[in-house]
């Protein structure tokens, strides 16, 4: 019975990873489709708002996809297969595939609204599936790069692009901002993602890869804000400044860990 479960999950992940794929080579825009960055009246573009990432930042998009292929094909080798870590990670990260595939249809049906519960449920499920490789170890060094890595770099990234979401939809009903200026609403959204990543860096303390998509992120975002149509130097100085918070506290966090793990052996 219990066999008969995995094989079901290892199933799920994989179908979930296909229909990922076909949603991405749809948003891409080479299947017929709205590239994302043009579809929905282009609220996502690279201009759209103060924390949107210049458009070279998706290119991140590619490791992550290449991640989770990996992950799909890794957690259905027998050996992995009935593994803790895969039997209580892998529908989180099915029902993440899906929520991704879902997403990019909600936009390239320009129904921008509709996207900001999507992201949001994404970003909810990616952190429950990082607290299970926090707490649960990967069997080996394979395992924690194509597992906990894939994971980590898929929630650094969804972090900053809910930020950019829900940014793009207030931009996109009207939403002035109270009358609060531009700049001072792109500082005030950095630094809560910057909180976040030293957040996530203090809960996963080794697990290195959120700290770095999520900084890849905010250094675009700051690229964004000194070059193109809609310049904020505040919020491009206050994006570089919570990337170097955000890897120091990750390098810090890690460095205790190992240290405490020394000591204990």
């Amino acid at each position: 019975m219990r066999e008969s479960k995995d094989v079901v999950r290892q199933i799920t992940v994989a179908a979930s990873a296909t229909f990922a794929l076909i949603g991405a080579f749809v948003g891409s825009g080479a299947a017929g489709g709205t590239p994302i960055q043009d579809a929905a009246g282009g609220a996502l573009d690279a201009d759209a708002t103060v924390v949107a990432p210049a458009g070279s930042a998706f290119g991140i998009w590619s490791i992550i996809y290449l991640g989770l292929v990996a992950y799909a094909v890794w957690q259905m080798l027998p050996k992995q297969s009935s593994t803790e870590l895969h039997r209580r990670v892998g529908y989180w990260v099915a029902a993440s595939l899906v929520l991704n595939a879902a997403w990019i249809l909600s936009i390239q049906f320009n129904l921008l609204a509709l996207s900001v519960p999507v992201i949001i449920i994404l970003l909810a499920v990616l952190i429950q599936a990082y607290l299970i490789t926090v707490r649960v170890p990967a069997a080996g060094a394979i395992d924690a790069i194509v597992t906990d890595g894939t994971i980590g770099l898929y929630l650094g990234w969804v972090c900053v692009a809910t930020a950019a979401n829900i940014t793009a939809w207030l931009a996109a009903i009207g939403f002035t901002g109270f009358g609060i200026s531009e700049d001072v609403w792109g500082v005030a959204i950095i630094i809560v993602a910057g909180a976040v990543g030293i957040a996530i860096a203090a809960r996963g303390r080794t697990h290195f890869s959120p700290a770095l998509s999520l900084s890849w992120g905010l250094a675009w975002v700051a690229v964004g804000r000194l070059s193109g149509d809609l310049i904020s130097q505040p919020t491009a100085v206050a994006a570089i400044v919570a990337v170097v918070a955000v890897l120091a506290s990750a390098t810090v966090f890690a460095v205790e860990r190992l240290r405490a793990e020394q000591t204990a052996n």
